[in-house]
């Protein structure tokens, strides 16, 4: 147990000297902000302006509380901080990272000469500190990347394990331009950009106004919702809260103009022809949500089309990598070969946090498995489609392990 186990580390390391726990969003919003400069290591998803709205909006109703862990100094300066939300599960106090779903990628906001420079000592004395407080049973910080921009992840020393999804992601090499990262398209989806050309009022454009914004949202919450009643796929954007959440983070303006969360869109006179949702930092853009019409200007592959114009569109602003989120679905792979390194980690803070560690992570690893394997894979997936079609009471198990 790190409880145990790092009494000497804590006592050989001075880099932190302290830990603070703060439970009000609004307590820790000056310190928070303070930490999202140049000088700290922190992801898009992690901005005060994503994470708050999230909370009050999504984490709040799901029963889940601020639990910010603000890790300091000898100075008392802040090391780093690690935006969490605590619930109690079967008797259990789990603490995870805040944005559950809607977070591509999970990590602390770390001064990166310590993020540069920390060892295993540092990071099992963190870790005793806060299980010295007794607030929490186990930490399941998920979907975290290995790096970011260069520096490393300093809870990457603890044990972790591999992330059961694969991120598709691409590195921009200085210098390169649009055509050198998409590649020269083929005749068919030439002549289906041709098709779009020909549309009156054809364009692509950032949404830059509220107004621009909600319209996009509005025909985006009503698409999506049916497209996946269609492939009967459940609905995470039908919740009133989620959609209070992605509005919120869509309307605030960054500091320097940007939106948290940035709509880029294909349009014509007639109609919203495709969007995709991207969060961006100066130096990568990753991708959240997206759909596309559901016209026969479907057909031309209007989604494919607006990848491209947002790479052009990136890559003129000499930004260094992008990201599709997870999942390795067929068009992602047309433009990243490479997968963003993730982990999850499970770490222990009591005896009760060592055997809620143990099950989550043995969960996990079935979860590798299934989506490892083929035949498992398929099967999980006629289960689910199975599970949401009304007839499945009368579909035996049998029939479905056999098909």
């Amino acid at each position: 147990m790190i409880a145990i186990e790092s009494r000497t580390a804590r006592a050989q390391s001075a880099r932190i000297a302290a830990v603070d726990v703060v439970h009000d969003l609004d307590a820790a919003e000056t310190i928070w902000r303070s930490l999202e400069n140049s000088s700290h290591s922190i992801t898009p998803f992690q901005r005060f302006d994503f994470l708050a709205p999230w909370q009050r909006e999504v984490g709040e109703r799901a029963g889940l509380s601020p639990f910010i862990v603000i890790a300091r100094d000898g100075d008392g300066q802040p090391r780093g901080l690690l935006p969490l939300a605590l619930q109690t599960v079967l008797g259990v106090r789990r603490a995870s990272f805040m944005g559950g779903e809607h977070a591509t990628f999970n990590m602390g906001l770390w001064e990166r000469g310590f993020a540069l420079g920390a060892t295993k000592a540092d990071l099992h004395a963190f870790m005793a500190m806060l299980a010295k407080r007794d607030k929490v049973d186990v930490l399941a910080l998920r979907q975290q990347p290995a790096q970011w921009r260069g520096v490393q992840n300093p809870l990457a020393l603890l044990p972790h394990e591999p992330l059961v999804l694969n991120c598709p992601m691409r590195t921009i090499e200085p210098g390169a331009t649009a055509a050198n990262l998409i590649g020269n398209p083929s005749r068919r989806m030439k002549l289906k950009q041709r098709k779009l050309l020909e549309l009156t009022g054809y364009r692509y454009h950032v949404a830059s106004t509220d107004a621009d914004i909600a319209r996009l949202l509005d025909w985006f919450f009503r698409v999506k919702s049916e497209r996946l009643a269609e492939r009967k796929v459940s609905n995470v954007f039908a919740e009133g809260a989620v959609e209070k959440f992605i509005r919120a983070a869509c309307t605030t303006r960054l500091s320097h103009g940007g939106r948290v969360i940035e709509i880029h869109a294909l349009e014509c006179d007639e109609e919203v022809i495709a969007i995709f949702a991207l969060a961006a930092d100066g130096h990568r853009f990753s991708t959240m949500f997206n759909t596309y019409t559901l016209s026969d200007n479907a057909k031309f592959s209007p989604g494919l089309l607006l990848m491209q114009e947002i790479i052009h569109h990136f890559a003129g602003r000499h930004y260094r990598a992008f990201d599709l989120g997870l999942g390795s679905h067929e068009y992602k792979r047309l433009f990243c070969k490479d997968d963003e390194p993730l982990f999850d980690s499970f770490i222990p803070l009591t005896r009760l946090g060592r055997q809620a560690a143990g099950v989550m992570s043995a969960v996990d690893r079935t979860k590798r498995l299934v989506e490892h394997h083929p035949k498992l894979r398929g099967v999980a997936q006629r289960l689910r489609k199975a599970l949401l079609d009304k007839a499945f009471c009368a579909i035996p198990l049998v029939s479905l392990l056999q098909m």
